[in-house]
């Protein structure tokens, strides 16, 4: 562990003293957030692809396709952001997803070097049905909770993510 006198991003971002849940001496893998955390999203991941089978759309496909239905983004460069992929990724993807008439890449009658995404009749009928996937298949997971429960873990989440985010951001900015 670095001393207080070493710069460490990810302990300068944290407002709160550092308790070490983890050591490795007698280190568990399978004990792990990360581990749990990923074998969760893999196991919901599987579940969702299981349901959408039947419309063609994998899970890299119905996030973006989503995330254009609900408006949060409309170019290829900001559905990359949102779905954390690279250019080169979300170029393919959406080549993908216009084979299967989906979506369209629009050029701005405003500006020509902008290309805006929209979704087909079809791309928005499939879009439609994803979250009631979602719903069926999350609630599923969260079968003998209570809805306190979920909130508490709802708001644990959401805790961890906000750290990740700080300690992501601090990084970067160490990093530059």
């Amino acid at each position: 562990m670095a001393s207080k006198s070493e710069s460490n991003p990810f302990i300068d971002a944290l407002s709160c003293p550092l308790v070490e849940f983890y050591r490795a001496e007698g280190y568990k893998p399978d004990d792990s957030i990360g581990y749990l955390m990923r074998r969760i999203i893999a196991l919901i991941a599987h579940g969702v692809e299981r349901e959408l089978e039947p419309t063609g759309l994998t899970n890299a496909q119905w996030v973006p396709l989503l995330k254009l239905y609900m408006g949060r983004a409309s170019t290829a460069a900001e559905l990359a952001r949102q779905c954390d992929l690279d250019a080169g990724s979300m170029t393919r993807l959406l080549d993908r997803l216009e084979a299967k008439q989906l979506c369209r890449r629009v050029r701005s009658s405003d500006d020509r070097r902008v290309v805006n995404l929209e979704l087909t009749e079809a791309g928005r009928a499939a879009a439609q049905e994803i979250p009631a996937i979602l719903s069926r298949i999350q609630n599923a997971h969260l079968a003998g909770f209570s809805v306190e429960e979920w909130q508490i873990l709802q708001g644990y989440l959401r805790r961890i993510l906000e750290t990740a985010q700080t300690l992501h951001a601090s990084a970067e900015k160490h990093d530059k």
